[in-house]
Order: structure tokens, then sequence, then C-alpha cells
């Protein structure tokens, strides 16, 4: 005779659903089986990950930005995943490190990576012109041709001026289109795609990557292309602004860390501290991470921590998820669920308000007030240790 859970044990574990998990089978999808099948560790961090997005992140036409770090694009992972993400409308702004959109561009040139091995011989594959990124392969040749586009495309009258990275990439994105429709094939970049769909892409370090190489050549050859950096972190502050003023949430989507989670986070910091725009930071944090937060590095910091510095709304702090786990592997895995379960929503087309946007927040600081307040401090700070010496 089976014996019933008394009822004190039975509130005990009220607010925990059984973990009874769905048999595998070979028909079953994945969306399925992250709900059904990944209860416990990562796989119940990556559930959660993914439940988050669908059902807090994406309703209500929230805005979500993604960070991106770690060779993805070389793996495919722009054309197989971030491209319908886009194009669903699941991905508002992007921070990308500049790597990442290079390497994009030899998906939207067309040109050929293959899958090898991480066990080669690297010092044959330098004597045979191949270049390795862990286990993918391509030709040297790939680089150079890829150098070349950019160097030519940089040349147009359009890029002799100084602008922000979202500029830059929105112009970038227009010849990549232009190429793909002339060598016949479609959603192959997320330059092109970003530049279809108004997404602004920006860069933390412009000058980390071929691309900025490839600038900083030109600007030898007279070439008046500049980044304007102040522009970037200005409009990215606008843009979380924009969402919060409208009555919007904002997410944050972190793939890796690096430079572009501090960048893409630095946003509250921005408006709260540096501008003196009353906020509480952001809404939702989901990150995918193999980062570790005891060694100090802003890669692995949790959004705990995050909140002590204003980046993360302390309320929403029980919604945030970090799933200790690789990009390569997490993100098919919510591509898939989040694009079977939620409904596509219209592109917000940020970059086509780009200066609107900016404007909105630069009304709102100057009626702050801040720097006269700033000002102030310091000389009550100067004063202060003035008086301190005297006493002495």
């Amino acid at each position: 005779m089976s014996k019933k859970a008394s009822p004190s044990i039975s509130r005990k574990f009220a607010s925990y659903p059984r973990l009874n998990p769905l048999g595998v089978g070979c028909d079953i999808s994945a969306a399925d089986l992250v709900d059904q099948c990944m209860l416990a560790y990562n796989g119940g961090r990556l559930r959660e990950a993914a439940q988050l997005l669908a059902r807090k992140m994406l309703p209500d036409d929230g805005f979500i930005g993604l960070s991106l770090t770690g060779a993805l694009t070389p793996a495919g992972l722009g054309k197989s995943c971030l491209i319908p993400l886009m194009k669903a409308g699941f991905i508002d702004w992007i921070v990308s490190t500049g790597a990442n959109l290079y390497h994009d561009l030899h998906y939207g040139l067309d040109m050929k990576l293959y899958q090898g091995s991480p066990f080669l011989d690297d010092v044959q594959l330098h004597e045979e012109g191949v270049i390795r990124i862990y286990d993918v392969l391509f030709d040297y040749n790939v680089l150079l041709d890829t150098d070349a586009f950019v160097r030519e495309v940089i040349q147009s009258p359009e890029f002799q001026k100084p602008m922000g990275t979202d500029e830059f990439h929105n112009l970038l994105g227009r010849y990549v289109q232009a190429r793909q429709e002339k060598l016949g094939i479609t959603d192959s970049s997320m330059l092109a795609t970003a530049y279809e769909c108004g997404i602004p892409i920006f860069t933390s370090s412009p000058g980390d990557s071929s691309i900025g190489m490839n600038v900083a050549a030109m600007a030898m050859r007279g070439s008046k292309l500049m980044f304007d950096v102040n522009r970037d972190v200005n409009q990215t502050a606008g843009i979380v602004y924009e969402g919060k003023r409208t009555g919007h949430t904002s997410s944050v989507w972190i793939l890796g860390g690096g430079s572009p989670k501090n960048f893409m986070l630095q946003t509250e910091p921005q408006i709260q501290e540096v501008m003196g725009i009353k906020e509480k930071g952001h809404d939702y944090f989901l990150q995918v991470t193999d980062a570790r937060p005891d060694t100090g590095g802003l890669s692995g910091a949790t959004p705990a921590e995050a909140v002590s510095w204003g980046k993360v709304d302390p309320e929403k702090l029980p919604d945030s998820v970090v799933c200790y786990t690789d990009s390569t592997i997490a993100l098919p895995l919510l591509s898939a669920y989040v694009l079977s379960r939620v409904k596509a929503r219209p592109n917000k087309r940020l970059y086509d308000r780009r200066d609107a946007i900016l404007a909105s927040v630069r009304s709102s600081y100057l009626k702050t007030g801040t720097v006269s307040k700033v000002l102030t401090s310091r000389k009550v700070a100067k004063r202060g240790s003035t008086v301190g010496l005297k006493k002495k």
C-alpha cells in the first residue's frame, strides 16, 4: 500500500515542480527537449534561459540587446541562428566583437569555410596557406579577399567622415547585401540582415579586428573615416532609455562576455550615474558563458554583482539566468525554442530612428544639470581637503 505525502511535506515542496522527465523519443522537437528533459544542473539553467526569453523578454515588444563574443560567425552560427532571430524581430540591437563581423563577411561574400579538426599540424597548415579557428578551416586567400572588399567599400564617398560604428556597419551591410544579390545568395550575412531590418550593430573596440585594421591602413592613404566612440556610448544609452521611456522592458542577452558585455551593460550607469537620469537598471539578464566569477573578470561577473553597479534592476534579479555552457551548444537550442514557441515580432528598426533616439536622451540629460552638480561636488571636496591640511 503506497504512502501519501504528509501535508507538511506537500507544503515544503509546493513551489517546486516534480522532477519527472519525459522519455526521449525519435520525434521529439528541440523545444520539447528543452522543456521536458533539461531539468537540472546547466541543462536546467538552459531551460530557464529559454523560458525567460519566451515568457518575459520577448512579450510586450520588449527591447532586446544581444552581445556577441567568441568566434561564433566562423562556425556558421550567424547564418544558422542569429539571422533567423533577427528576421523574426527577436533581436533589436547588437554589440559584437569586430572579429565576428569580419568573419560574417566571408559568408556574405560566399567564401568557403570547412569543418576540420583541432588536432591538425598547424606548421603544415601554415605552409599550405590554411587558417584554423579550432576546428574551422579556410584558405588564407579568404582573408585577403575579405580585406580587399572592405578596403574597396570604405573608399566610397559616404565613408569619408567620422561616424558611429552603427552607421559604419549599416553602410557596410548595404554593400554586402548588394554583393549577395549579384552572387544569387540570401540570408548569409548578419551585416546585410541588420541593414535590411534596421538593426543597429555596435563594436565596443572598433580597432580590435581585421575590419579596424583595414580602416587604419586606409587612413594612411588619406581616408577620412574615423569611428565616433562618443556617439556609440551615447547612442547605446539612448536605445535603452528609449525602451524605458516608452514603457518597454530592456533585456540583455549575453553570449560569452568580454568588452561587448560591459559595453551593453554600461548603458544603465551611463544613464543613471553619468547623465543623472533616474533609472533602475536593465529588467532581464540572460548570459551564456564558460567564465567563472571568482577570478574577478568581467566575463564571469554575475547579475547580482551587476546590481551593485546599477546595471540590473534589483527587483528583477530573481529573473536573471546565467547558463554555464558553450554558446555553440546553447544558441542553437535557444534559437529553436523561441522560434517555435514565440510568434515573430515586427522589427523595431531602431537604426532608422537613431538621430531621434539620441536627441531624446540628450534632452533628458541636459535637463538634469549633472555637470553643475559635479563641479559643485569637486569644489566641496577641494575645500574639505584644504581644511584638513590646515588642521594638521
